[in-house]
């Protein structure tokens, strides 16, 4: 049975819901271990009066004393009277238990701007390779087909600065960990409209076109426009820029999970948000959460 972390993420969200919702559907399929704040999440329980036992487990490391019939907590009280300091404590102990074991962390949803005003930061993507001294990709991986943006939570203004002297790694890289994820059709999106136009419009397909004819795995460049007719669910886009991918992505794709590649462990989340304006109706769909624990 496979093991996993799940970092419990913004407590004002939908987070605790889905949680709840997928218990006893996973209960016999997968080990896992709940890191946060207990104290918070027995609260939600006693609120919603929902019946299902906390057990904190003192051994995350092998599981020794954990109790499939109870949701299992590795307690991390708050260190501080700021929220963005808790969740950041939490996320550097769920990182330090994957890097030991190896065993998938999954992420459920934060509040990014809560922690921006306390550090620079833009996404948990950018902040695990940070902490791990790591370049990680973003891949959004979906029942049809997945999407790696190349550039993920910066200002569209900046995006022309990743054509430089390191593309060419960069791109290396990118290989290398979509191959270890098994994917063997990789499709380059062009960053101008209509590829450039002949170079008319801008040199960025140009260069872009030199660099990824020598590898062999990667056709392209396409026009983003017309690129999401043709593919399979071994198909994966590669983008210049987040929106140019996920928009196509998001609409094609009804059951979807966001992996961070790059680091020694899988981590993984949920591909939607904290969904502030359903908390507490009872409409949270969990079929996202449900795959990061499968996969």
């Amino acid at each position: 049975m496979k093991k996993k972390y799940v970092f419990l993420g913004e407590t004002n969200s939908i987070n605790y819901e889905l949680i709840c919702k997928s218990f006893t559907k996973l209960r016999n399929k997968v080990k896992y271990v709940l890191i946060g704040n207990k104290s918070n999440f027995q609260s939600y329980l006693s609120q919603k009066n929902i019946k299902i036992n906390l057990t904190e487990i003192h051994d995350p490391i092998n599981f020794s004393d954990y109790d499939k019939t109870a949701l299992n907590f590795f307690n991390v009280n708050d260190c501080s009277n700021i929220k963005a300091e808790n969740l950041l404590n939490q996320i550097k102990i769920a990182n330090k238990l994957s890097n030991i074991t190896l065993y998938d962390l999954i992420t459920m949803p934060i509040n990014k701007h809560i922690i921006k005003k306390q550090i620079k930061f833009n996404g948990l993507t950018e902040y695990f390779g940070k902490l791990n001294n790591k370049k990680t990709f973003m891949l959004m991986k979906g029942e049809n087909f997945s999407v790696m943006p190349l550039t993920t939570h910066i200002n569209p203004k900046n995006v022309y600065k990743i054509f430089d002297k390191n593309f060419n790694q960069l791109i290396k890289e990118m290989i290398y960990n979509l191959k270890i994820h098994g994917f063997k059709m990789i499709k380059f999106l062009c960053y101008c409209p209509h590829c450039g136009e002949n170079s008319t419009i801008g040199l960025e397909d140009k260069f872009l076109k030199k660099i990824i004819s020598k590898y062999s795995i990667i056709s392209g460049p396409y026009p983003a426009d017309s690129a999401f007719q043709n593919y399979n669910n071994k198909t994966v886009f590669i983008s210049t820029y987040h929106d140019q991918a996920l928009i196509p992505f998001k609409i094609l794709n009804k059951k979807s999970i966001n992996i961070t590649l790059g680091l020694n462990f899988r981590r993984i989340s949920p591909a939607h948000g904290t969904a502030q304006d359903i908390i507490g109706k009872n409409l949270a769909d969990n079929s996202s959460y449900i795959q990061c624990m499968k996969i």
